[in-house]
This record gives C-alpha cells, structure tokens and sequence, in this order.
C-alpha cells in the first residue's frame, strides 16, 4: 500500500470495506500514517506544493474528524457493551477518547499552519513553527494508531458479533452519505 506522493493526493477508502468495518479502521490508520509522512515530507521543504497541501487540509478537515466520530459514537460504545471485565478495555478507551480531543485541537493547528502557507504560497519549512507543530502531531496519530491497531482492533474482532459488524459498516456508510454495504446480502 506503499504510496507515491508525487500528485499530492492521498487514496482515498475503498467503499468495499465497510462490509468489514475493522478491516476499514486498519485502512484508515495506514492512511493517517500516511498523512503523518507526508506532512514530515512537507515540513521539510519550502517549496510551495498547492496539491499536497489542500490533500492534507482536506484529510483533516473532514476524514480526521469523521474517523473520530466513527470511533466515539460508534466503535468504542460497541466494545464498551461488548467487553468482559477482563480485557480490562475500559482504561485504553478512556485513553483515547482523551487523546481525541487534543487531536483536534493539534489538527487544528497543523490546518492553521497548512492555510498560511497555502495563502503565501510557500512550503511549511518556511515558518518557524512548523517543527513545533508538525512533528509533535505526527507522533501523536502514530502511536494513538498503534495502541488501536495492537489492542483495540484485536478485541473488537474477538467480542464483536457478525451483527455487531453489520450495524458497524452500516453506521460508517451512512455517515458517510453511502448506501447500505449489505443491502445486496440481506
């Protein structure tokens, strides 16, 4: 899943996997990952990249924040019904639904960073506070999505039901204004 930046553009999901929706939370943490490098790339340069900029403004405008959502409203109330009181999963959730505040206050001071430079036309590395800002945050998304890669997902695929699932991919799509991702298997 190795991608080229060249265009700026990050991949956008495959619609298919919300008929898995643990599946989609993998792809979305590779795409945040993904993100995370190219804002690193981006912090890095001064020259003005208008296409990779709007890309990244545009992932944590709204797919950021969506997959926040997806895991509040959503994701992390299933595994809160769902758990026993031995996968002790009630402290790593509290945790991260901490963490996701402070995400969105960090996103927005990369989005702050990231409209500045587009208004100037000029790469990131031409402010001074774009190794305060950048980096920080990247570290932030990466080690948030390893603790939900190698704890959360895990647990979410030994506790939830098939039923579970399909609600899950359900909830996803249409909060992304798609169809039914089971609509053809009901």
């Amino acid at each position: 899943m190795e991608r080229d930046y060249r265009d700026g553009a990050i991949e956008a999901m495959p619609t298919e996997l919300l008929r898995e929706p643990l599946v989609w939370f993998f792809a979305e943490h590779y795409r945040h990952r993904s993100v995370c490098k190219r804002l690193r790339e981006l912090a890095k340069t001064v020259a003005f990249d208008e296409d990779a900029l709007r890309d990244v403004l545009r992932f944590l405008d709204s797919d950021l924040p969506l997959h926040i959502i997806d895991e509040e409203d959503d994701l992390f109330p299933l595994l809160r019904r769902r758990c026993e009181a031995d996968d002790q999963i009630e402290k790593v959730l509290g945790m991260l639904s901490g963490e996701h505040a402070s995400d969105l206050h960090d996103a927005s001071a990369v989005k702050s960073l990231i409209v500045l430079a587009l208004n100037d036309h000029r790469g990131p590395a031409g402010y001074a506070e774009a190794p305060q800002i950048i980096p920080p945050f990247c570290r932030s998304q990466e080690r948030h999505i390893a603790v939900e890669n190698a704890v959360v997902l895990p647990i979410a695929r030994a506790r939830l039901s098939e039923t579970d699932l399909r609600s899950l991919g359900r909830r996803l799509a249409a909060r992304r204004g798609l169809p039914d991702p089971f609509a053809e298997a009901s």
